[in-house]
């Protein structure tokens, strides 16, 4: 099904690609004023004009631009992937070499956190206005019989009726023995506004799948042989992981509206706008784990035969909302909250006497709140939720505020609180495997997290945040006496401080792209583990050419971090779990590139890795799971305009 959506995107694409691009005033690099020519030529479009609409009704508009920023986000992700440590194929998960505490959310999540990279949330859909059809074409090559491609298409066929359908498609072998990896996101939107502006919708449909096989990294001999760097090992494909029959999935698809009808609309006598709506939402999605036969890397299974894990979440939300706004108070939001879970597994399973349950089901009914203000040079914005009645308590608060000084000068604070147990697969899980089955769904307490950071935003000076998160009760995975994987809760608070700077300084067509962190973790060794420093510092050359036809980037990437105990990788789980035997980190990694753009299309080019050869075969993504070798890769984004 994924696979005829995708055909008809790019059938869409083709069509559109016939009547050729557009004109284009200026080739790259400092604007986004591109001005595109219509076949009339009379008629002007500006890149302007192509808005995009977020999850919290924030609108840019579409940036077809080169720039260092672009080329940090031109991978499988696509978002910046500073403080993300990739496995060596691409589309395999990522470790995390920092930890985001701000979290706007009362109920627990899924689990198989490892699996959720590339899995967009509703915050992550995108809606759009455009006043002529667009396409966008992503492509980039992978590691050895496969391709990433992104293609995505929105036209409004009104001035009020907008659609959009991309899909997002990868399959990469990789160099070492099964991880090939494929994984498909389909995302479909539209958004309608009537004639007389009283009433708005938008809507999403998306459907997500993400394989990946598993082998459970390198043994701990071949460990030692990697590091060696002897030359028959070169070619990865020698190696024999833990075990070569194994794979995990998650599959979700998501259904979701949002809409509202305008009761009072403002006008040039009485500035007041009072609106009702609602935001239903409905998510089924599971997780599966299978292995052909029983491996003594996970232990013991009930039998020594095929091992199929599978669970399920049902989740709907329905959220009833009144908006109420005011030039001179702002806006203001209350909300009503209904959600419906329904987790778990198809079987009872009793394992020495102790019975593990196979379903978490219930409701829980909450209010919710939001405020919005601009008083003079200061931005004020806040959000709350609260569980009233149902199965699970849970809170959050999250205030922001924001001060422009000047055109160059910004001052951001944030206070966020959050109160919530712990994810599903913490609290309630199932295995064929008999170390893999536990109930903590009386015992376990919810995790208390308090977040305070400061952020200053300059070009000509500097962009400094400072981040200070408190933790109670934090829950994580980590092995016990026994050397099982188990999820646990720390019983002393743990005080976690990030430091962050980024900087860019200009010498005439060269620059200079800093980016540096520091972290601490008092009270939580061996329970949340981050390297101390984190870096990457890109030397770049940029310039116009042939008559500014073509705008050419160049330069080289500097990314490092100081060793840690690194998080492991759990591949049964989907999860990664703290450990305290091995410590990863101290190597550096360097990619030159070459970036440029003609008209609407960038094109990049990247040696990846590069020193790999020359700077020692230390480098890791978790123990055991060796980082990329040196690679060449190419890719390009072009757009589309009618």
């Amino acid at each position: 099904m994924y696979k005829l959506f995708f055909l008809i995107a790019l059938l869409l694409c083709s069509s559109y690609a016939v009547f050729g691009q557009t004109g284009i005033s200026r080739a790259g690099g400092g604007s986004k004023m591109d001005s595109l020519k219509t076949k009339s030529e009379y008629k002007v479009a500006n890149v302007e004009d192509y808005l995009i609409i977020g999850f919290e009704r924030d609108t840019t508009y579409l940036d077809t631009t080169l720039s260092i920023k672009k080329d940090y986000k031109f991978n499988y992700l696509r978002k910046d992937e500073f403080g993300l440590l990739p496995f060596s194929n691409i589309g395999q998960t990522y470790n995390s070499l920092k930890h985001d505490f701000k979290n706007n959310r009362s109920l627990p999540l899924f689990g198989a956190r490892a699996k959720h990279f590339n899995y967009m949330e509703k915050e992550d859909i995108n809606y759009f206005h455009v006043p002529t059809p667009l396409t966008e074409l992503f492509y980039k090559t992978a590691f050895q019989q496969g391709q990433l491609v992104d293609a995505f298409f929105t036209i409004n066929m009104s001035e009020r009726f907008n659609f959009s359908i991309a899909y997002k498609g990868l399959r990469s072998l990789g160099k070492y023995q099964h991880i090939l990896t494929s994984t498909g996101n389909f995302r479909f939107t539209t958004s309608y506004n009537t004639e007389n502006g009283k009433y708005q919708a938008r809507a999403h449909i998306v459907m997500q799948d993400i394989l990946n096989q598993e082998n459970g990294g390198l043994t701990d001999d071949d460990v030692a042989i990697f590091e060696s760097g002897e030359q028959e090992f070169l070619n990865r494909a020698v190696f024999t992981p833990n075990f070569e029959d194994a794979e995990n999935m998650l599959e979700g698809k998501r259904f979701h509206l949002d809409h509202q009808f305008n009761l009072l609309k403002a006008s040039d006598s009485l500035s007041n706008n009072l609106s009702i709506g609602q935001v239903i939402s409905f998510e089924d999605k599971y997780y599966q784990f299978k292995q052909a036969n029983q491996n003594d890397f996970f232990g013991v299974a009930f039998l020594n035969t095929k091992i199929e894990d599978k669970v399920t979440l049902e989740d709907f939300s329905n959220r009833f909302f009144v908006n109420y706004k005011n030039d001179l108070l702002g806006e203001l939001q209350f909300s009503a909250d209904y959600n419906k879970f329904n987790y778990g597994y198809d079987a009872i399973a009793v394992i020495d006497g102790v019975r593990i349950p196979n379903r978490l089901k219930g409701s829980v009914f909450g209010i919710g709140g939001a405020y919005k203000n601009q008083i003079g040079g200061f931005n004020l914005n806040g959000e709350f939720g609260l569980n009233l009645s149902g199965d699970f308590n849970g809170n959050f608060l999250d205030l922001n505020a924001s001060y422009q000084l000047n055109p160059d000068f910004q001052v951001l604070a944030r206070l966020n609180s959050n109160s919530k147990l712990p994810n599903y697969n913490m609290l309630l899980y199932q295995s064929d495997y008999l170390n893999y089955n536990w109930d903590n769904s009386a015992s376990f307490k919810n995790v208390q997290t308090q977040n305070l950071a400061f952020k200053v935003e300059s070009e000509r000076i500097a962009s400094a945040e400072i981040e200070y998160t408190t933790i109670n009760n934090h829950a994580y995975f980590t092995k016990d006496s026994n050397n099982n994987v188990k999820p646990t809760q720390a019983e002393t608070t743990i005080n976690y401080l990030k430091l962050k700077v980024a900087k860019e300084f200009h010498f005439g067509k060269f620059a200079l792209d800093n980016t540096i962190m520091y972290q601490n973790v008092v009270d939580g060794e061996g329970i949340l583990n981050v390297p101390q420093i984190i870096t990457r510092n890109t030397i770049y050359f940029s310039d116009h050419l042939f008559k500014k036809a073509l705008f050419l980037q160049t330069g080289v990437t500097f990314n490092y971090f100081t060793k840690y105990t690194m998080d492991a990788y759990d591949p049964l789980l989907g999860e990664f779990y703290t450990q305290d035997q091995t410590e990863v980190g101290d190597f550096p990694r360097l990619d030159f590139f070459i970036n440029a753009k003609v008209r609407q299309t960038r094109i990049y080019l990247k040696a990846e890795h590069f020193n790999s050869a020359f700077t020692g075969y230390n480098y890791f993504s978790a123990p055991n799971n060796p980082y990329r070798d040196f690679s060449i890769r190419f890719g390009i984004v072009w757009n589309f305009f009618l």
